[in-house]
This record gives C-alpha cells, sequence and structure tokens, in this order.
C-alpha cells in the first residue's frame, strides 16, 4: 500500500516534471511569453513546486551556465526509483 501511494506520488512529479520541461522549452524558443498572466501563472506555479527538488541538486552540481542540469538528474533518479527501486521492494516483500 504505501509503495503504492509512493509509485502516484513519482508519476505525478514526473508529469508534472515533464509538463515543466516543455514548458521551458516553449518559452526560449518564444511560442510562449511569459507577459501573459495565464503562462506566468503556470510557470511560476511548476518553478514553486518544482525547486525544492532542483535546490539540493543545484548545489551539488557544478555550474554550467545556462543550461541547468538539475532536472535531467532528478528525472533520473524518478525513474530508478520507479522503475528500479520500488518493483525491487515490492518483490522483496512478497517473499
Amino acid at each position: 500500500m504505501i509503495l503504492q501511494l509512493v509509485d502516484l506520488i513519482l508519476s505525478v512529479v514526473f508529469f508534472v516534471m515533464i509538463v515543466h520541461i516543455i514548458m521551458s522549452w516553449l518559452i526560449n524558443f518564444n511560442v510562449l511569453n511569459l507577459s501573459q498572466p495565464l503562462v506566468y501563472q503556470i510557470w511560476d506555479g511548476l518553478n514553486r513546486l518544482l525547486d525544492p527538488l532542483y535546490r539540493p541538486i543545484r548545489r551539488i552540481l557544478p555550474d554550467t551556465g545556462a543550461l541547468d542540469l538539475a532536472p535531467l538528474v532528478v528525472f533520473i533518479g524518478i525513474i530508478a526509483l520507479r522503475d528500479i527501486i520500488i518493483p525491487g521492494l515490492a518483490r522483496g516483500m512478497m517473499m
């Protein structure tokens, strides 16, 4: 039950991160404009949700200028947790 809840939370964070990444591309390529109130509110909300995940990673990673690798590291961590570690724990609890 607990592992299913953790898996659900990780899946939601995974989806929110995908939306954040796609939105950042659209903003960088001027498809979306942050001067539009709705776009700015969504972007600000996503940044506020995901910044607590990214901040500790950003402290550890070297500064790469405009290229932010923290989302990639968190993304890989979520995939590892969701697809490798949680199923392994579930199998271990069944035995």
